[in-house]
């Protein structure tokens, strides 16, 4: 059962013709684009990583000192 005045139907042909206008991206530009995110990815891995050993080893000692 096909109706054309369907919205979905609308809704697809209107996403259909504006993914027809969209720029993409040449392969080299992708390929940089994902190491950027991945070199950006773990700076903040390894940043996060250092404040989170960080904090703990200040709460053990804060916790030794207790005990």
């Amino acid at each position: 059962m096909i109706i054309t005045n369907n919205k979905l139907v609308n809704y697809v042909k209107a996403s259909y013709s504006e993914m027809r206008k969209v720029t993409w991206p040449t392969k080299e530009t992708t390929i940089k684009l994902t190491w950027v995110v991945v070199l950006i990815s773990l700076f903040v891995a390894a940043f996060l990583g250092s404040l989170d050993f960080g904090f703990s080893q200040v709460v053990k000692k804060i916790i030794s000192t207790f005990n």
